[in-house]
């Protein structure tokens, strides 16, 4: 079976109790704590920088940090994640000017680096740069909020970008963010992806009590990951 990690989204959690949900959903069977950073400038929505990031480690959180940068340009805010503890460092090429050059020194910083592709944003780019690249997110809605519908188009391009990562040789995971569900994560993995983003799904769910209940959810989505054929 596939190395599935689940990255759940804190633009969909309690903000007043951030360091209490992270604990919480990582301790559910979540992998990878994943920050959704928009500068109201590349993005139309303002939310996180490297403090935030910097809180959650003296917190303790040990878990993998992925941090999305919707901000332009990259290069001035890179080193300060870094700095502030994050595993990976992900960008969309819109957002500099010299693409090899960010990846660079993503990794000098000692991060993981990687680049997203808005819905209607080519491939083209990767294929020379998949030396430099760890992790390919597909953004699977248009970027700047949460709680937005799967757009079905992106299982094509899930299965582009994993034709290029099988044919590179590279160890480069495969990531997707947005509108991800129980009901829809299985075909997503089908398609290639093995990294899945998802916000409002697991911080939004609720028990029978009201309580926030990440357990049940995170389960489910193991159990279809599970059926998935690779």
């Amino acid at each position: 079976m596939a190395d599935y990690k689940i990255a759940p989204s804190i633009l969909s959690a309690d903000f007043a109790r951030l360091g209490e949900e992270v604990d919480n959903v990582i301790k559910s069977g979540a992998d990878i704590v994943h920050f959704d950073v928009m500068d109201n400038h590349y993005v139309p929505n303002l939310t996180i920088g490297p403090l935030v990031c910097d809180a959650l480690r003296k917190h303790g959180v040990s878990a993998e940090i992925d941090v999305h940068l919707m901000v332009k340009p990259v290069d001035r805010i890179i080193p300060d994640f870094a700095k502030a503890g994050a595993s990976y460092i992900t960008f969309h090429p819109e957002g500099s000017e010299h693409i090899d050059r960010s990846l660079q020194m993503i990794r000098e910083l000692g991060c993981k680096s990687g680049l997203v592709f808005n819905p209607a944003t080519s491939l083209d780019c990767l294929k020379y740069v998949m030396d430099k690249v760890d992790m390919i997110l597909l953004m699977s809605v248009n970027p700047g909020f949460g709680g937005q519908s799967f757009i079905p188009a992106t299982l094509d391009k899930l299965r582009e970008a994993r034709k290029l990562i099988d044919a590179s040789g590279y160890d480069i995971r495969l990531e997707i963010d947005g509108g991800v569900k129980v009901d829809n994560i299985r075909e997503i993995a089908e398609a290639g992806a093995d990294t899945f983003v998802a916000g409002s799904a697991i911080f939004g769910a609720k028990g029978d009590s009201d309580a926030n209940d990440y357990d049940t959810v995170v389960a489910a989505m193991r159990a279809e990951l599970a059926k998935a054929k690779s």
